[in-house]
């Protein structure tokens, strides 16, 4: 008799040590051992607003200067209401520009030779200053202005920091105000002593001591743009020169409150006028 409940006993334990084996196999999270790892969910793109060639997804191709490939850009997220709307931020522009941006010559002349190199000879002495400055002719997020014959694309480390930050924040900012993207044209960069010499030829009040010289200025146009499509689609519809306008002026006027540069807003130019602080 006892044998037999023995046979009985080893035999149900038995049975419940393969039916607890079982059920770990098939459901090991409720077995008190390793978690099953989550299962994240996927962000969908947002969509776009109607009639708006805005890109959906959270990147963008854009051509990275003149020659260079197709590179990719990334871009903030968009927030949505409740309803799933896309939240689009408003362009508001500045005040005033002569007000925003009113750094003359003698305030951005100091900065310059503080932050600065000594004046560069020519473009061939500029090649061989490569620990003094950097190339700025190729990049994603603005444009050399091509009938820039007067300067060349070489800033301080410093300042190719600056102006990249500026050309990647008015792409963020485009992009969250629903607009399509455009680049920024750069229309003068460092000067060598042979540009200032012609320069004189051609304008007899051109400064000796201009900004342009020590390798920490660039002038952005505010009257040009450059539009980005993607490798084998057709060209983004066109924005006024206006709306473009108040984007950046925005995004510069952050720029300088934040105590990063000096702007000086060119009329006659056509552009903004900056250095790095």
């Amino acid at each position: 008799m006892r044998r037999l409940k023995k046979k009985i006993f080893l035999g149900l334990f038995g049975g419940t040590v393969a039916l607890l084996g079982l059920v770990r196999l098939a459901f090991p999270e409720v077995t008190g051992g390793e978690e099953a790892e989550p299962t994240l969910p996927v962000e969908e793109p947002v969509p776009p607003r109607e009639n708006s060639s805005t890109p959906t997804g959270k990147l963008q191709y854009s051509h990275g200067g003149t020659g260079d490939t197709a590179r990719c850009v990334k871009f903030p997220s968009l927030e949505q209401d409740s309803a799933g709307n896309v939240k689009w931020h408003p362009v508001r522009s500045v005040p005033s520009y002569a007000e925003c941006f009113p750094d003359v010559q003698d305030v951005q002349i100091v900065a310059a030779r503080k932050w600065g190199v000594r004046p560069v000879r020519d473009r061939q002495e500029a090649e061989h200053r490569r620990r003094e400055l950097v190339y700025v002719g190729a990049c994603p997020f603005f444009c050399i202005d091509s009938g820039m014959t007067h300067s060349i694309p070489y800033l301080v480390p410093r300042a190719s920091e600056l102006l990249t930050a500026i050309g990647r924040s008015y792409l963020d900012s485009l992009y969250v105000k629903g607009i399509p993207l455009h680049r920024i044209i750069v229309s003068s960069v460092l000067r060598t002593e042979d540009d200032v010499n012609r320069l004189k030829q051609r304008n007899g009040n051109a400064s000796e001591q201009s900004c342009h010289r020590f390798g920490t200025t660039f002038d952005i146009c505010y009257n040009r743009y450059s539009t980005v499509s993607p490798p084998g689609e057709p060209e983004r519809r066109t924005v006024q020169n206006d709306t473009l306008k108040w984007v950046l002026s925005e995004v510069l006027r952050d720029i300088r409150e934040q105590g990063r540069c000096y702007i000086k807003y060119e009329r006659k130019q056509g552009c903004f006028h900056i250095t790095v602080r």
